[in-house]
């Protein structure tokens, strides 16, 4: 779904504690920040934002008018000082453009002044730019009248990162200059059509895994899919990095970093020093992991902690045992080509198994990366920084062999990863990108149909401001790293990089507004990344979007996503001829119960027992079955579900889901996804959006439709070609 719970407790709070009246010239510079002061929610009313959530968003962007004296007063200078902001600047902090697309860029100078501008390529290629006309009159800034000039910038400029300068008289002043693809090629990847299961690798278990599934199983999957079946991709969940010691944080979706990787996922004995341990130490180890083995064969839920222990175990004393020279060349060659960021989280990490799980614990000396007390902390602790970074190595070993045996066996996009919204508020981005990141908010969703209450989930957002002042190095980053060794990326929660909803601390999840960003620069920077790694990307554009969205995605080659629940035209099921070609289709999505689970209500069940609903439970219920009864009709009419079908008996809902799949493979979406669950008939949820605790989230192992848990050899070892919902989608 557009709008997903990462986690976190139900949010209960006061409607009438917040007024809504907002001082039209709080309402002007709140827009000045991107900040709305109204909406219109799913069901398209208007909606005002309130007063108090103004504040405390603009209070989260460095404008705190919350307690001033002269609050008119202080808006008035706030306006003027945004008003001044750039003209108090020689160039933008970064200009992010479109190749083929003429644009330019100012420069501010003393009034008068002389003005010359140029870049400098990746390549060490310097091109001077040609001054245009520009009629803005000076500005008197701090005393002085501030001209400005105006630069063309170059069309055909080479795709990159380049450097900006400009210099008047004895003045310089250097920025960044992003030239970016008019568009992805999804067609030149992807071709007409490609089709791929979407599991939860951690779910997907084999009988050599270690109690959750790991890399080895997911390059099963994908190696057997792909060439058995004729898959294109397998999607799955973020592999992002959660806290080294227990608890372990159970979702994919809150993790502790975007850019780094969970170990947790690595595949023990496919580490290549593993066969250097001693007799004693893998007779140990194979003891222990029997234990974890023996997990797999139950449905219980799956258990991160008693993992990590045994992996964590297993990884120290693989560590232990050294690098041959080549292999420490290639190590060392992986922590240089990863940087500052790199060290930066493997510090967090070993600060977290020596200091304690709880970052606010810490002394406010560990409080910043660049402290004296971190720096002494790295050099005491050296061997367990540079485990962390270890780790990570072969993390990223792993999901490079990973990624060539999707290829290997005929996949043309192969792995497709995941990116999560954003990331803990205890985290280690939160610590080391936490002048980027916005406190005393955190990310969420407005009410809607699925979770009535709003969603918070927990995370601090970028600063859209602090992020263009960075040259937005830290989105490239984490984008380049994802990006290594996968051959597409799904961007969750995709309006994000459009607007996002910010929930003031304290407030609750539905007294939040919605901050602005620019969309430009953070698809263009996507779309280059993306190019540059030859990967396709598939935007989670679901909820309510405006038609301009949708057209923006689509003429950069980002790909959108169709879940059959959710598709409707004017409140009517659209038609299957009517989907869109740019797209991922499917018929659920891991934030919904399977398909079979679906049907039996499953996701009301669960919303009435955790008191989600704010309607009466009937009226849900009762909804649902109109809703079945208006999908069989459809299906019936389409030729995709026998007219006998009786849809009220267990047998009839298994022939409406295998319909449900016919329906989505016959659409002309480019790439088709199937739920591994689907496949088996599993019916419970992975996540319920909205609960934290209340519901095993990402705790749910695969089984069968009678709950009896299912393993990879399983399902390989299945009829072909795997039954009828795959069988459809391949047909198609």
């Amino acid at each position: 779904m557009g709008d997903q719970a990462r986690g976190q407790p139900l949010a209960r709070t006061n409607d009438s504690a917040y007024s809504v009246a907002v001082d039209p010239n709080l309402e002007s510079l709140a827009t000045a920040y991107g900040v709305a002061t109204s909406y219109v929610d799913q069901g398209g009313v208007h909606v005002d934002v309130s007063e108090d959530t103004v504040l405390a968003v603009l209070a989260a962007l460095g404008t705190d008018l919350r307690h001033v004296d002269d609050r008119p007063a202080a808006i008035s200078a706030a306006a003027q000082d945004m008003r001044l902001r750039d003209w108090r600047r020689m160039l933008p902090p970064v200009v992010v453009t479109t190749q083929g697309i003429e644009s330019s860029v100012w420069v501010h100078v003393r009034d008068g002044a002389p003005a010359s501008a140029y870049v400098v390529t990746e390549t060490g290629q310097r091109i001077d730019l040609a001054q245009i006309d520009n009629w803005n009159s000076p500005t008197e800034v701090d005393g002085h009248l501030i001209g400005e000039a105006s630069f063309a910038i170059p069309a055909d400029l080479p795709l990159g990162w380049h450097a900006l300068h400009a210099e008047s008289d004895d003045t310089a002043w250097e920025s960044t200059l992003v030239m970016t693809p008019a568009r992805l090629d999804p067609e030149a990847i992807a071709g007409d059509r490609q089709w791929g299961f979407m599991a939860q690798v951690y779910a997907t278990r084999s009988r050599e895994s270690w109690g959750i599934g790991d890399l080895h199983d997911l390059a099963t999957l994908a190696t057997w899919s792909g060439r058995d079946l004729g898959a294109g991709f397998v999607l799955i969940n973020p592999l992002h990095a959660a806290t080294p010691v227990s608890p372990i944080e159970n979702s994919p979706y809150l993790p502790v970093t975007r850019r780094f990787t969970n170990p947790i996922y690595l595949h023990v004995e496919d580490i290549p020093e593993f066969e250097n341990l001693k007799k004693k130490q893998r007779k140990q180890l194979e003891e222990s992991a029997a234990s974890l083995r023996a997990m797999n064969l139950t449905s219980d839920l799956l258990d991160r902690d008693a993992v990590w222990e045994v992996k964590r175990q297993a990884f120290s004393e693989i560590f232990d045992l050294g690098l041959s020279k080549q292999r420490r060349a290639e190590f060392d060659e992986y922590c240089a080509e990863q940087g500052v960021s790199l060290r930066d989280f493997a510090t967090w990490c070993a600060m977290c198994e020596v200091l304690g799980s709880d970052p606010a614990a810490w002394s406010a000396d560990f409080s910043r990366p660049d402290s004296a007390a971190v720096v002494a902390f790295r050099e005491q602790n050296a061997d367990a920084v540079r485990f962390q970074m270890w780790m990570q190595w072969q993390m990223d070993q792993q999901l490079a062999a990973t990624q060539k045996a999707a290829r290997d066996a005929g996949m043309a996009i192969g792995v497709m990863a995941d990116l999560a919204v954003g990331v803990h508020p205890s985290g280690a981005d939160s610590w080391s990108l936490q002048d980027v990141l916005a406190r005393g908010v955190s990310v969420g969703a407005p009410p809607d149909m699925y979770n009535q209450m709003g969603q918070d989930w927990s995370q601090p957002p970028w600063r859209p401001d602090a992020l263009a002042e960075a040259g937005y190095r830290p989105y490239r980053d984490l984008l380049r790293t994802i990006l290594r060794h996968a051959g597409g990326l799904r961007i969750d929660h995709m309006l994000g990089l459009f607007r996002l909803w910010w929930v003031p601390a304290g407030m609750g999840a539905r007294h939040g507004t919605f901050v602005r960003f620019d969309h430009d620069a953070m698809i263009g920077i996507l779309c280059l990344e993306a190019q540059r790694a030859g990967a396709i990307v598939v935007g989670e554009d679901l909820g309510t979007v405006e038609p301009w969205v949708r057209d923006v995605l689509s003429a950069r080659g980002i790909l959108g996503t169709v879940i059959s629940w959710f598709e409707r035209t004017d409140g009517a099921i659209t038609p299957f001829d009517r989907w869109r070609t740019d797209i991922l289709a499917s018929v659920t999505v891991h934030d919904l119960p399977p398909t079979a689970g679906f049907l039996r209500d499953e996701h009301v069940r669960i919303r009435e027992s955790l008191g989600l609903l704010t309607t009466d439970p009937s009226a849900e219920y009762a909804n649902a079955r109109r809703e079945r009864q208006e999908w069989a009709a459809l299906l019936r009419e389409a030729g995709f579900l026998a007219p006998d079908v009786d849809i009220e008996t267990d047998a009839g809902l298994d022939a409406l889901a295998i319909a449900l799949h016919r329906a989505v493979g016959s659409t002309k979406a480019r790439l088709v996804g199937v739920g591994l669950p689907d496949v088996v008939g599993d019916r419970r949820a992975q996540n319920q959006p909205g609960s934290y605790l209340e519901y095993p989230n990402w705790r749910v192992p695969m089984t069968d439709s009678a709950g009896q848990p299912v393993l990879l050899e399983d399902i390989i070892a299945g009829p072909e070609p795997l039954g009828p919902m795959v069988d459809a989608v391949r047909r198609h």
